[in-house]
C-alpha cells in the first residue's frame, strides 16, 4: 500500500485546523460574578447568584427563552386545550378548575444516571407545599395546586384548585431528585433546609440534570463545574467551568485584565457605571472583549419593614420618595442607560401603564408631608414626634457593590436634608438575602433588586399570605410585611382572568394601587452589562430572570 508523504500529511493536518477556525479549542471557562449563593437549593431563597450557577447544572420543566417565549425543556410539549393536555374539571368543592398533563422527555435523567420521572415531580410538590419546608413558593404550591398525580414514569397531571391563566408555566416549580432528597426531607421536614444535600453535599452528581454538574464548592469563593456524563442534550464546548465570586466589584475588572477570569456575568457582575468606565479602558487598550448592555425586568427598589410604626404611615412613605432625587442618580451614575421606575412593572412589559402617580423630586413637598404626619425639627437638626422619638432608621444593602454603596450615600444625604436620621449598613449578599430579609430581621429599609419574568404576577412579593415567618418556615418573599386586601384581590384575580382586555385592566389597577400605596419605594429598572470575550459566541442576554447559563450548552469559542 502506497504511503502518503510526510509533507502532504502535515499540509492536510494544518488545512483541517484552519477549517475548524479554532472553534472548541478552549476547555476551561472562568466566569466572574459579584455574589456567592446563600444556598444551592433551587427552591430555597431567591438570589441571582444561585440562579446563575444552577442555570448551568439544572434544567426546568419549562422556561421563558431569550425571546420571552414559553418553551418546554424537560417536557415534550407545552400543554394547551388544543393539544388535549388541558381539561376543565371540578375541584373538591365542586368549583371550576383545571387538569394539566405533562410528559417528561424519555431521555431526561439525573447526573448519576437515574431516570428523571414523575415520582420526582410528585415528591417536589409534596415537599414544596409543606408549611415547614422553607420553600420560597410553598404558599403558591399549597394554595393553587390540589394534587400532582403520576400517571406513569414519564407522565403526570397537575390538578389546579381553580381555573388558572398560567397553567402551562412550570418555570419555578423546581424538580428535585426524590431518590436523594426524599429520605432527608421525610426524616425532619422542619430541618430539611439545613440538611439538604444541595448544601451538605453539593458535589453529589444526582442533584443535577443539566449539561454540567457541580464538582467542587469553595464556600464564599467559587463553584467548579464539569460536563455531566449523563446529559442528553447538546454537548457543551467547555470541559470545565469555574464561577468565581469576587464580591468587591472593583476587583472583577482587574482580575479580567490580569487574565484570571475570561468573562464577567452580566446578570450579577459589574455595576452599570463601572461597566461604562471599563468599556472605555478596554477600547483604549484594544483588549479582545466587548460590553453588551441589556435593559430588562430588574427592579431596584427599597423594601421597608412595615412592622415598624413609621412605615405603616403612608404619608411617611410618600415623603420618603418625594425626598429622593432619583433623576440625578440615574443621570450622574448611569449615563442615561437606566430609567427611573414609577411602579414595579417595566415599560417593556406588555401591561405597563404609563399613567400612574409619579413622585418627582420635591423636598418641599416631602417636608410638608412629614409635618402633617407629626414629625417636626428639634434642636439636633432631625425630626421628632410628640413623644420625643427621633425619625430615623437603617438603610441596608449588599457589601462590595460600589454602585449600591454610592446610591445608598445619595439616599442618606437626600433623607437627612429633610430631617431624617439614616445610617447605612452593608452586609454580604448571602447574609442579606439568606437571613436578614428572609427572616425580616431588619430595622429600616433594604435596597436590592427583584428580577422577574414577563407578565409575572407579583404574588410572592406583595400578597399578604407570602410574608415569611417562623410558622411557615420563612416561605414567601413579602419581606416588607405589606398587607392590603385590595392588592390581594387584584393578584388573585390576575391569576384567573386570562382574556387580554380584563387582564390589562387588572394590571393597570394594580400599578395605580402600587403607586398610591407604595408597598416599596421604586428606584429604577436596571440594565445589565455583559463583559464578554469576542471569542465567545452564542451567549444571548435575556432581559428577564432566567440567566444566560440556562443555554450554556449552546455557547461556543472561536478564536
Amino acid at each position: 500500500m502506497r504511503q502518503m508523504p510526510l509533507k502532504i500529511m502535515l499540509l492536510a493536518f494544518f488545512l483541517l485546523l484552519s477549517m475548524t477556525g479554532g472553534s472548541h479549542a478552549k476547555e476551561y471557562l472562568r466566569i466572574g460574578v459579584s455574589q456567592f449563593p446563600s444556598t444551592m437549593h433551587p427552591a430555597i431563597d431567591s438570589m441571582m447568584a444561585k440562579a446563575y450557577v444552577l442555570g448551568a447544572v439544572r434544567r426546568k420543566m419549562t422556561i421563558y427563552d431569550p425571546q420571552w417565549r414559553l418553551q418546554c425543556v424537560l417536557c415534550t410539549e407545552i400543554p394547551s386545550f388544543d393539544n388535549g393536555r388541558v381539561k376543565r374539571i371540578e375541584n373538591k368543592q365542586g368549583e371550576p378548575a383545571l387538569a394539566v398533563r405533562f410528559t417528561i422527555k424519555q431521555e431526561a435523567r439525573w447526573g448519576d444516571g437515574t431516570d428523571l420521572t414523575s415520582a420526582d415531580v410528585v415528591f417536589s410538590f409534596e415537599a414544596g407545599k409543606h408549611p415547614l419546608s422553607g420553600f420560597t413558593n410553598a404558599a403558591f404550591l399549597s394554595e393553587n395546586i390540589e394534587e400532582v398525580r403520576a400517571l406513569d414514569e414519564k407522565n403526570f397531571v397537575i390538578h389546579y384548585k381553580k381555573e388558572f391563566c398560567d397553567y402551562a408555566n412550570l418555570n419555578d416549580f423546581e424538580i428535585l431528585p426524590a431518590h436523594l432528597e426524599r429520605p432527608i426531607f421525610e426524616a425532619n421536614p422542619a430541618d430539611y433546609k439545613n440538611e439538604t444535600l444541595y448544601d451538605r453535599g453539593s458535589d453529589s452528581k444526582g442533584l443535577y440534570n443539566g449539561p454540567y454538574i457541580i464538582d467542587n464548592v469553595r464556600k464564599g469563593r467559587y463553584v467548579d463545574l464539569k460536563r455531566n456524563p449523563h446529559w442528553w442534550g447538546e454537548r457543551p464546548v467547555f470541559e470545565r467551568v469555574r464561577i468565581e465570586a469576587v464580591e468587591n466589584t472593583s476587583a472583577l475588572s482587574a482580575r479580567l485584565l490580569a487574565g484570571q477570569l475570561d468573562m464577567i456575568a452580566g446578570e450579577i457582575g459589574l455595576s452599570l457605571d463601572q461597566a461604562v468606565s471599563f468599556e472605555k479602558r478596554l477600547k483604549a487598550r484594544n483588549r479582545p472583549y466587548e460590553v453588551r448592555y441589556q435593559s430588562g425586568l430588574i427592579y431596584e427598589h427599597l423594601d421597608m419593614n412595615m412592622d415598624m410604626a413609621i412605615f405603616q404611615d403612608k404619608t411617611i412613605r410618600q415623603a420618603l420618595l418625594h425626598a429622593l432625587n432619583r433623576e440625578a442618580i440615574e443621570t450622574q451614575l448611569f449615563a442615561g442607560k437606566q430609567k427611573v421606575a414609577h411602579s414595579s412593572v417595566h415599560p417593556m412589559d406588555l401591561f405597563h401603564d404609563a399613567g400612574v402617580l409619579r413622585y418627582d423630586y420635591n423636598p418641599e413637598r416631602a417636608e410638608e408631608l412629614l409635618e402633617e404626619a407629626g414629625w417636626r425639627y428639634d434642636q439636633d437638626g432631625f425630626r421628632h414626634n410628640e413623644k420625643g422619638e427621633r425619625l430615623g432608621f437603617t438603610l441596608y444593602t449588599t457589601a462590595g457593590n460600589k454602585t449600591r454603596e454610592i446610591v445608598a450615600q445619595a439616599i442618606q444625604s437626600d433623607w437627612r436634608a429633610v430631617g431624617i436620621d439614616v445610617s447605612i449598613q452593608t452586609l454580604p449578599p448571602r447574609v442579606l438575602f439568606g437571613q436578614t430579609l428572609r427572616q425580616r430581621n431588619y430595622d429600616g429599609v433594604a435596597m436590592f433588586a427583584w428580577l422577574s419574568a414577563p407578565d409575572s404576577v407579583p404574588k410572592t412579593t406583595l400578597h399578604s399570605t407570602m410574608i415569611p415567618a417562623a410558622d411557615n418556615g420563612y416561605a414567601g418573599q413579602n419581606f416588607t410585611g405589606y398587607k392590603n386586601a385590595e392588592m390581594d384581590g387584584l393578584i388573585d384575580a390576575l391569576e384567573t382572568s386570562c382574556a387580554p382586555k380584563p387582564r390589562a385592566e387588572l394590571w393597570s389597577n394594580l400599578q395605580h394601587l402600587y403607586a398610591n400605596d407604595l408597598p416599596a419605594l421604586p428606584l429604577y429598572f436596571r440594565a445589565n452589562a455583559f463583559v464578554i470575550p469576542k471569542a465567545l459566541k452564542n451567549l444571548t442576554p435575556t432581559g428577564h430572570q432566567y440567566a444566560t447559563t440556562h443555554w450554556i450548552e449552546h455557547w461556543d469559542w472561536q478564536e
